[in-house]
């Protein structure tokens, strides 16, 4: 393993938190025998340009420092590849980093951790979800919450939890269940009435909200929530729930674990790391294995 590493850098992630949290986290990996070269880019497009050379040239580990956002941008740059991907989360939500342990907006302790793992060899093989040439590691949104997230991501006064608290009362006003055509692991095309549809790699998505709270990331599969129609009352009381995970037992929801899932809706567009991904319909598939990733 080479022994010089990048730093790959969002400076606006968490409003401004990227900028200061590059020069501890780069410290922390100097200070474990690592020389380290930091990447930035005009824009995201620059940014993954830059990002896919530094590993297509053998960089020992793509360190990502941001929030999901980033690290949904540096997976697309490590994923089916041998580099090693390294999380130094400080932006908003900071979903990807907290399924998988790692330190959150403590930028020295997720550096070190980072190299510690280098040194040792230590690392863990995790599951990607893709939709076409797009991989995402945490949840794909799609209906009332991926509305919430469009919603959300337009709001810059507020940020974390409260923001999609707001978001979720502002989008409750044009509330309207969602006709959808699902297909689970190529089976038979289901057409049902749906609040909401989340197709889970990772557990959470805005910033802790558990909406897949039993998936895991290195089985193979897909945890599917579906929200099923319902009034405006019954989802006031079962979005609340969903920040422990307790949503999953209400009669309004069902569950999947799949390896893929088609889904189809008119008007709807699904994010994928909190970035938006396009408009359905969409084919989605469990990746075994596709990323490694620094991990305590």
């Amino acid at each position: 393993m080479t022994s010089e590493i990048t730093l790959f850098v969002n400076p606006t992630a968490g409003r401004g938190r990227g900028a200061h949290a590059a020069q501890p986290a780069a410290s922390a990996l100097r200070d474990a025998g690592f020389s380290v070269r930091t990447v930035l880019g005009e824009d995201a497009g620059d940014a993954l340009r830059r990002a896919r050379e530094a590993v297509a040239a053998g960089t020992g580990a793509l360190i990502a420092v941001g929030g999901d956002g980033l690290a949904s941008l540096a997976l697309q740059a490590v994923a089916g590849t041998s580099t090693p991907l390294g999380v130094v989360a400080v932006g908003t939500g900071n979903d990807f980093a907290r399924a998988l342990g790692l330190p959150i907006r403590d930028p020295a302790a997720a550096g070190a951790l980072a190299g510690r793992a280098l040194k040792e060899g230590r690392h863990r093989d995790i599951d990607l979800g893709r939709v076409g040439e797009r991989w995402f590691g945490t949840v794909l949104a799609s209906g009332f919450d991926s509305r919430v997230n469009d919603r959300g991501n337009r709001m810059r006064l507020v940020g974390g939890r409260f923001k999609y608290d707001l978001a979720i009362l502002a989008e409750l006003a044009a509330f309207a269940p969602v006709p959808y055509r699902i297909r689970l692991d190529g089976g038979e095309a289901r057409e049902i009435e749906a609040t909401l549809i989340a197709v889970g790699n990772g557990t959470t998505y805005g910033g802790g909200m558990r909406i897949c709270a039993d998936a895991e990331m290195d089985d193979g599969l897909f945890d599917v929530t579906v929200v099923g129609e319902c009034s405006r009352t019954t989802l006031l009381k079962v979005f609340p729930r969903v920040y422990k995970g307790t949503h999953l037992s209400h009669p309004a929801v069902t569950t999947h674990r799949v390896a893929s899932i088609e889904l189809a809706a008119a008007g709807v567009t699904a994010y994928a790391d909190g970035e938006p991904l396009g408009a359905l319909p969409l084919t989605a598939t469990c990746v075994p294995g596709a990323v490694r990733v620094l991990a305590g």
